[in-house]
């Protein structure tokens, strides 16, 4: 592989759980070299989160180790003088810093956007919150339910009978780490044109709201409420999920020629012609009657024909996975979209994590290494800020963990 486009771009990561893991773990996976800087003795609080309690003893949760291969981390205590002056030095080489206190805290620990500064010039500090730094709910707590429903995302979610509904994973935490890492990019892009460094303060119900696309548009421009819709699509018709033999099938169908072909594939040439389903309004305003013409057609063979028949046909129709199915599938396999790596216990056992969904060149972005247990590389500190800074480094304050 060619060396990937953020070689050389130092990144000091403050940050817990997901959304800022998540956003370091892109970095990473582009080339970025991400030092986690954890509290002494208890780390990241996803170190203790995921399905397995074994892993979770151990400080190496299934949530942890999803975000962070590839990552160092260095235990310090940011409430602790000589702690805080191991990470100035650090922050004296850093290119990014990242951050998910809120607002203000970084501030009372003494890294003012000032001092940060003065520190570092050309540092990049990305703070990503609820909210944001500013505004009447910059001090209000938030996690990734509580910005699904405070951005109308659970509103639309379900049917007019089940809405509110959650999402089914964490939608929000992975969309503020997505629009902190494309910040994070510009930024460095932007600072070889400047040489000046600059805050990004990351909104994740800003960020939240800015991806749920038409769901707002369709009201800040043509001022009409959406309504949750269930597995249909309220922009199109057919399009949704349908019934094959064997189980659901989604099929959208959004535009004429697509209809006429579907109609065609399952016998239902008729439908073309039927006045209620001449053009795509009629069609969302006789969904239900459509729906029905097309299930009672669809229920003959299972869903898999369907989607070879209708993928040829250019007609966009797949089956209804479960996620053991989707990550096992060929598709994820041949363009090597998961990695295998060994647990970072020495235990043997091999872990598997993603990657960006992104070929560089033609080949995946994998991290080169497993995650880190807690402290796996206080030791090395004093080479990390030589190496940074290019001077003689300072003495680490702590050593490495037990846990190594």
């Amino acid at each position: 592989m060619h060396e990937r486009p953020l070689a050389g771009i130092k990144v000091l990561d403050l940050t817990n759980v997901l959304a800022g893991p998540y956003c370091s773990y892109q970095l990473m996976l582009l080339g970025a070299e991400v030092v986690k800087i954890e509290m002494p003795g208890r780390g990241d609080l996803a170190r203790q989160l995921g399905p397995d309690a074994e892993l979770n003893r151990h400080g190496i949760g299934a949530s942890f180790l999803a975000q962070n291969a590839g990552k160092k981390s260095v235990e310090l205590d940011l409430k602790d003088p000589d702690d805080r002056a191991v990470f100035a030095e650090m922050l004296g080489g850093a290119d990014v810093l990242l951050e998910n206190f809120r607002a203000g805290v970084l501030a009372r620990l003494g890294f003012d956007r000032d001092r940060l500064r003065s520190l570092n010039p050309a540092l990049i500090a990305c703070s990503i919150t609820g909210f944001g730094q500013t505004g009447p709910m910059s001090q209000a707590p938030a996690y990734d339910q509580i910005i699904q429903g405070l951005s109308g995302m659970m509103s639309v979610t379900g049917t007019a009978e089940t809405a509110p509904l959650r999402v089914g994973f964490p939608v929000c935490d992975s969309i503020g780490g997505l629009a902190a890492a494309l910040a994070v990019v510009a930024a460095v892009a932007a600072r070889q044109r400047t040489g000046a460094g600059c805050h990004l303060d990351v909104s994740m119900l800003e960020a939240s709201i800015s991806a749920m696309g038409w769901t707002v548009s369709n009201y800040l421009v043509a001022g009409v409420p959406p309504e949750p819709t269930g597995d249909q699509n309220a922009t199109a018709a057919p399009s949704g999920t349908f019934d094959a033999a064997d189980g659901p099938l989604n099929i959208a169908a959004n535009r004429q020629e697509q209809f006429e072909r579907l109609c065609r594939i399952v016998g239902r040439a008729d439908l073309v012609t039927d006045a209620r389903f001449a053009d795509r309004e009629g069609r969302k305003a006789h969904r239900e009657a459509l729906n029905d013409e097309l299930n009672a057609a669809l229920r003959a063979r299972p869903a898999a024909d369907w989607e070879a028949l209708l993928g040829d046909a250019g007609v966009p129709a797949a089956r209804i996975l479960t996620v053991p199915q989707a990550v096992e599938s060929e598709q994820l396999r041949h363009r090597g979209f998961i990695t295998d790596l060994p647990f970072p216990d020495g235990s043997g056992r091999r872990l598997q994590v993603v990657s960006s969904g992104v070929l560089f060149d033609g080949e995946p972005l994998t991290p080169p290494e497993p995650p880190p247990l807690l402290g796996e590389h206080n030791a090395d500190v004093p080479a990390l800020v030589a190496a940074w800074r290019g001077t003689g480094g300072i003495p680490a304050t702590r050593t490495p963990s037990s846990a190594e």
